[in-house]
């Protein structure tokens, strides 16, 4: 799917991962893939999804997270400190995450954040069970932390 003008990215975070690297949370701390993670920022080989800035404003607008700032400074901040990447919600990930191969859930996020990672040929890092099971049936590329 990529093309020559597609910037390589060797890994999409998931919004979970991205917020636990950018707090330092412990759950990263024994993290086999949090090395090559961090050799791929130093090259700015890391990206997030766009829809993982809207998906953080959402949690913190509900509640369900408690970042160390506010969304729009701890976002600034963290790409700004951490050389990740955003990747931008593109026509061909749009259509992409619309007709993903195989049995794939609804949440658009997460069908958007597959997109991207096949979108760039990358490693999605992620916790989230079913994106790991997708990865699985070779549809993506994902792996735990």
């Amino acid at each position: 799917m990529p093309t020559s003008n597609v910037p390589h990215f060797e890994y999409v975070l998931d919004t979970h991962i991205w917020i636990w690297l950018s707090e330092g949370d412990a759950r990263l701390g024994k993290s086999k893939a949090l090395p090559a993670i961090l050799d791929s920022l130093m090259e700015s080989k890391v990206c997030i999804s766009a829809i993982s800035v809207w998906e953080l404003g959402m949690l913190e607008a509900k509640n369900r997270i408690a970042l160390s700032m506010p969304a729009k400074a701890w976002v600034a901040r963290s790409l700004e400190l951490g050389n990740i990447q955003v990747s931008p919600l593109s026509t061909p990930v749009a259509l992409d995450s619309t007709s993903l191969p195989g049995e794939f859930h609804g949440d658009p996020a997460d069908r958007i954040i597959v997109a991207t990672a096949r979108y760039h040929s990358a490693k999605i890092i992620t916790c989230d069970k079913l994106i790991l099971a997708y990865g699985g049936m070779k549809h993506c590329m994902a792996i735990a932390p």
